[in-house]
């Protein structure tokens, strides 16, 4: 029998099915989000191209909180539940965890050229690893290893505090006006790339012409943020086995960082600098990480 993998961010909706082997990537198409009413119909048009028979255990990644057998997507208004899931695509379970969670039990499976160093770091072998995904929105995932298992807690970190920055809160109090619990995702996202060029230029730009505009000290804003952000996470959870960028808008971001200005940011941490300068950064490129994970999470509920 077939399992039906779903990697569900705020704007697209990645499908794939697996099997015993795990994901099946030519059977692997991406929806817009807005082209339907509900994930129910999104996983039934799928279903209807590909005809892959019965289905055994559907497992779905989550933009959003999870919470039992229901989910919420935090950048759009999609509320998920298992049941309906089951009744629209005939699977025999569902199971539904975040996203971040999902990408998370991906990182001991990803192929060497999905993984592109950003910062060089010497990675503990048994320490944590911390995946930060920038998109729609943001989240953190801490990997940990038990044995031959990955214990993957879910998290919304995304929605914690930005850090205070004395000098940054002309920023911050901007930010406040749509998001007044200021959220790093607020700033670190891709409507957080609109946010940070407009409140330095006045102009207002979706992320993609922020992107080829290539203002300077746009970018270097993102790198001093997302270092400061980076870094306290890591500390968090002494993610000392390696922090992953994934996500969108993270790949179009990576190019553009200003890595003095990040690095500086990352490190300051007193007594503890010595320890962040030796986490490694990589970004993963595997578009497919996610529904991977899933696949990895599906064999222990199989019968």
């Amino acid at each position: 029998m077939t399992d039906l993998l779903v990697d569900l961010g705020g704007t697209h909706c990645r499908v794939g099915l697996g099997d015993d082997t795990g994901l099946l990537p030519e059977t692997v198409a991406s929806l817009r989000n807005a082209d339907f009413p509900d994930l129910s119909s999104l996983l039934q048009d799928y279903l209807a191209a590909q005809r892959p028979g019965p289905l055994r255990i559907l497992c779905v990644g989550v933009a959003g909180p999870v919470r039992g057998d229901t989910a919420q997507l935090t950048n759009h208004a999609w509320h998920i539940r298992a049941d309906a899931l089951a009744r629209a695509t005939g699977a025999q379970a569902v199971h539904l965890l975040n996203d971040l969670q999902a990408q998370g039990y991906a990182l001991y499976t990803l192929a060497p050229g999905t993984l592109t160093p950003l910062r060089p770091g010497t990675p503990d072998p048994d320490g944590a690893r911390l995946v930060l995904g920038l998109g729609t929105g943001c989240n953190v995932a801490v990997v940990h290893r038990v044995g031959d298992d990955l214990f993957v807690p879910a998290a919304e970190s995304g929605h914690a505090p930005l850090p205070d920055c004395p000098d940054l809160r002309p920023l911050y109090d901007a930010l406040r006006g749509a998001h007044p619990h200021l959220p790093i995702e607020a700033a670190l996202s891709g409507p957080g790339l609109t946010r940070l060029h407009h409140w330095l230029t006045g102009e207002r730009l979706t992320p993609q012409q922020v992107m080829t505009a290539k203002h300077d000290d746009t970018f270097a804003l993102v790198s001093r943020i997302l270092g400061k952000v980076a870094g306290l996470l890591c500390l968090h959870h002494m993610a000392t086995g390696g922090l992953f960028l994934i996500g969108g808008t993270a790949r179009a971001i990576a190019p553009h960082i200003a890595w003095g200005v990040f690095d500086t940011a990352f490190t300051a941490r007193g007594p503890y600098t010595e320890i962040v300068k030796g986490i490694p950064l990589h970004l993963v490129t595997d578009d497919n990480a996610a529904l991977r994970g899933c696949a990895r999470v599906v064999k222990a509920f199989r019968p």
